[in-house]
């Protein structure tokens, strides 16, 4: 089996805290042409932008990123990456990779990494990325997103609550020091922040669309839940640094401008 990828970006216009975003100037380059240089680094085969807008497609052409038009009505992410893969033709075991178009900083490693855990796990539909949570206030922010998997690396459950919750150890960061040594089955065990990276099996990524969205997801507003509700599963690369800072707002731009600079 070829072990070849397709990175698809889905690059959307309309942004309600910061208009125009994937044309945003970042050092010269529009934000969505960064993302795609990032991409394709990774390792993949084709890196492939699907847009909403003649715009972001002029932008693409110039600085030669591939790009595809896609409707502009689609009620979320994933449904404009299954119409991209049926643009593309891509079917069946093809593995695409989902980076989203407000990554400017993404590593491109961890996105070849992502897309390999499909031919690594065969039992997966998906594969994602998660790190180490570093303190208290994170494991309890319910804007970041925690995972718990199993020994294989496959996901139980993701979650904005806490997870999992240590019942004897509560408002203690339980993972670091004297805790974590308590109990052997602790050791090197640590909650993971869930990071926003996917792979799909193509296949899997045209039908899921079309699956009936979970009570979970709609209760988490969490769309992986869907897959693991249906009986997919999630394969989790940990990786143990976090991901640069997305770009959601203008202090989210100026600080990654900085960066970039």
């Amino acid at each position: 089996m070829s072990h070849g990828f397709t990175v698809l970006i889905p690059a959307r216009m309309a942004s309600s805290r910061l208009p125009d975003k994937p044309l945003a100037d970042i050092a010269g380059l529009p934000m969505v042409v960064h993302v795609a240089r990032r991409a394709a680094a990774s390792g993949a085969q084709r890196t492939v932008v699907a847009a909403d807008d003649a715009r972001i497609l002029a932008a693409c052409d110039r600085h030669g990123v591939e790009a595809i038009a896609t409707r502009s009505d689609h009620a979320s992410g994933s449904d404009r990456l299954a119409e991209a893969c049926c643009i593309l033709g891509l079917d069946g075991e093809d593995v695409v990779v989902n980076v989203q178009g407000d990554e400017p900083l993404m590593d491109p490693a961890l996105i070849g990494a992502v897309a390999g855990l499909l031919h690594a796990h065969p039992e997966a539909s998906m594969g994602t990325a998660a790190h180490p949570l570093a303190s208290l206030q994170e494991l309890a922010n319910p804007n970041v997103v925690k995972v718990v998997c199993d020994a294989r690396g496959l996901a139980h459950y993701f979650s904005r609550a806490p997870i999992p919750f240590a019942r004897d150890h509560a408002g203690q960061p339980w993972w670091q020091g004297g805790a974590a040594q308590a109990h052997p089955a602790l050791a090197g065990f640590a909650p993971l922040r869930h990071i926003g990276l996917y792979s799909y099996r193509a296949g899997f990524l045209r039908r899921f669309p079309e699956l009936a969205q979970a009570p979970t997801e709609v209760i988490e507003a969490l769309e992986q839940l869907r897959a693991l509700w249906h009986g997919h599963r999630i394969a989790v690369h940990v990786t143990q640094a976090a991901p640069g800072p997305g770009v959601d707002t203008p202090e989210d731009l100026a600080r990654v401008r900085a960066l970039l600079a």
